[in-house]
């Protein structure tokens, strides 16, 4: 049974986090990646949250404000697609919905760029991506720069793909939160986490995961599943982060490659208990210097 009283970042708190999230069943509106919409919803089921897959613009801001989370990814992008994400996030800020924005290859296409910065208008709880979608979006929402929320940012991403560490992000992943209100996660092998003053980092995960495709996107639902059941959207990135990357360290110990291991996650995911997460939890907390 998790501690009471254990600091925010302490693998009791990521138990006690789980705790909530499986008792409470949380409804979970996923607009996310085609290529991995399957994928998602039955992460989301494996850790105990009840997705939706909703998207259809006529539909997508009626179901974001009765849920109780709302994912949006923009793995596959279609104009169709951009109107109910705007709809849903529209909807979401208006019904006090928490939901998460996960910018896939902004920086790398300039039509999704417009996208991402325009959603931002909306106010989501959390962001999270590699260090390029985070340089790439913190620039493009920036007022101050010319040609902002316009163009691709060329900040050397390869389309899903970073061709930076999560460090050389921090800087700009304190500035996009400070911009936008929302916790930043930086994804890579340590994880980054930031509300602009607190910083946390998340050292769970394997080097297989990098070779399943849409486990970045897991996470983003992730976030989103901890945002329902825990209110500092902070602590829900770190969190949710920390349960997607000790399940892919569970996988990996019984995986004979990336195949086996995307179907031991879900399993991983389904199987994870307090012990466990206490036991191995990989999370701290760090000063936010001058970055």
């Amino acid at each position: 049974m998790p501690m009471p009283d254990s600091p925010p970042w302490s693998g009791d708190a990521v138990a006690a986090t789980l705790e909530r999230l499986r008792a409470r069943t949380p409804l979970v509106h996923s607009i996310t990646n085609l290529v991995v919409t399957n994928s998602t919803a039955n992460a989301l089921l494996a850790i105990g949250a009840s997705p939706a897959m909703v998207e259809a613009e006529e539909e997508s801001a009626a179901f974001a404000a009765i849920a109780d989370a709302l994912v949006i990814n923009l793995g596959t992008m279609t104009p169709q697609r951009a109107r109910g994400m705007e709809a849903a996030a529209a909807a979401a800020r208006q019904a006090a919905t928490p939901w998460v924005l996960d910018p896939v290859a902004v920086g790398a296409l300039g039509y999704r760029s417009r996208v991402a910065v325009g959603l931002l208008a909306h106010r989501p709880q959390a962001i999270r991506g590699n260090a390029s979608e985070i340089l790439a979006l913190e620039a493009l929402s920036d007022p101050d720069r010319p040609g902002a929320g316009r163009e691709a940012g060329n900040e050397g991403g390869r389309g899903v793909d970073s061709a930076h560490a999560p460090e050389a992000a921090l800087r700009s992943a304190r500035a996009l939160s400070l911009r936008t209100g929302a916790a930043v996660t930086v994804s890579g092998a340590v994880d980054l986490c930031t509300d602009g003053a607190r910083l946390f980092r998340v050292g769970n995960g394997h080097p297989m995961m990098t070779r399943v495709t849409g486990l970045g996107c897991t996470a983003t639902a992730l976030i989103g599943a901890c945002l329902a059941v825990e209110p500092d959207p902070l602590l829900a990135s770190a969190h949710a982060m920390v349960l997607v990357g000790l399940a892919g360290e569970l996988a990996a110990e019984r995986a004979r490659g990336p195949g086996s291991l995307q179907m031991e996650l879900l399993d991983a995911l389904y199987l994870l208990d307090g012990a466990t997460v206490i036991a191995r939890a990989s999370l701290t907390a760090d000063e936010l210097r001058a970055v």
